[in-house]
């Protein structure tokens, strides 16, 4: 008899756990990845399974309603926004950086401004020692190498980002912002933040853009890239976390979260920087939904952005936390 009640209590045991999946992004995944394991520990009987397969795949998954949660680089757009079931919301979380990262052997990180990357990356400069990389880099000794671009090949909200940075410091780039993008034929094309590093990392003379944390991880150098205000800006806590400063967080609560921070014209600002934004269903069943608003109040509370901090993305500002968590409160469980 003991035998049946403890398989029985076993049983009811597996059945009271809570899977939750969700899918999209690769650029904050690193951090998610960190804090659904973090906040498992808080709530033993909740398990979230991220699946990065980039923000174009998470958005098609949330639409379809395979995955619980979805995430994205790059707000969603009128179309996809007309192809949803019902209301979705747009959590921003941290906010994190694209860099220019390339695998040459120098002694100090390259300069480079807003006109020379796009030149980079549609194909025009095809060596390193180019007199337009010359110019920015005095005193720097650059090889007579071709220039490999490495780029996404799946839907990236890291190419929405990147992209529409271009399409703001180039008139070559104007209106060609996209998660997808048609790049110059020889160019070459890897899944995933992971795999542009990877790409980076195999090739003398290879040039991606990717997340900061995934150079970082990599050991990868990266550009100091010319802002707005003429400074040559490293990426790092500092510099994002000033490119959502100022008069920023009103405009972001008053667009509904949803705004581009590319290219800002604060000083000190690095000019690649983005919010990231988990996408939730407005309405959820009680026993999922409950649990991954506890999730987005955790996340968004002081543990959870303290763990952004270590994963080398910047918190989100106090005002607009306060904000997001807010709008956390009016979703709907059946």
């Amino acid at each position: 008899m003991k035998i049946i009640i403890l398989c029985l209590f076993t049983t009811l045991n597996v059945f009271a756990a809570t899977l939750i999946n969700g899918a999209g992004a690769t650029f904050p995944e690193p951090i998610y990845t960190k804090w659904f394991a973090e906040f498992k520990k808080t709530d033993p009987d909740t398990s979230i399974n991220y699946q990065g397969i980039g923000s174009g795949g998470g958005i098609k998954q949330l639409t379809a309603g395979t995955v619980d949660f979805g995430a994205t680089d790059a707000p969603m757009n009128a179309e996809e926004t007309k192809a949803l079931k019902g209301p979705v919301f747009h959590i921003p979380t941290v906010i994190g950086a694209v860099v220019v990262t390339y695998n040459l052997k120098l002694a100090q990180p390259l300069k480079l401004t807003g006109e020379v990357i796009a030149d980079i990356f549609s194909g025009k400069i095809k060596k390193w020692n180019d007199e337009k990389i010359a110019k920015l880099n005095p005193g720097v000794t650059l090889p007579s190498l071709a220039v490999v671009v490495a780029t996404r090949a799946d839907g990236s909200g890291t190419t929405a980002i990147f992209t529409d940075y271009l399409s703001k410091v180039s008139p070559d780039w104007k209106n060609k912002a996209g998660k997808t993008v048609d790049w110059f034929r020889g160019s070459v094309a890897a899944k995933g933040n992971a795999g542009v590093a990877g790409l980076v990392q195999q090739s003398d003379g290879a040039v991606g853009y990717i997340e900061l944390i995934y150079a970082l991880q990599n050991k990868l150098a990266f550009a100091h890239i010319q802002n707005k205000a003429g400074e040559y800006i490293e990426a790092n806590m500092q510099s994002v976390s000033a490119a959502a400063g100022g008069k920023i967080i009103k405009e972001i609560i008053k667009n509904d979260f949803k705004l581009s921070i590319t290219n800002s014209e604060i000083k000190g600002a690095y000019p690649i920087s983005s919010f990231t934004w988990l996408l939730i269903n407005e309405t959820m069943p009680k026993d999922k939904g409950s649990k991954i608003v506890k999730m987005l109040n955790w996340s968004l509370g002081k543990s959870g952005q303290d763990l952004a901090t270590d994963m080398h993305f910047s918190p989100l500002p106090k005002d607009l936390r306060d904000a997001v968590l807010a709008k956390v409160k009016t979703i709907k469980l059946n």
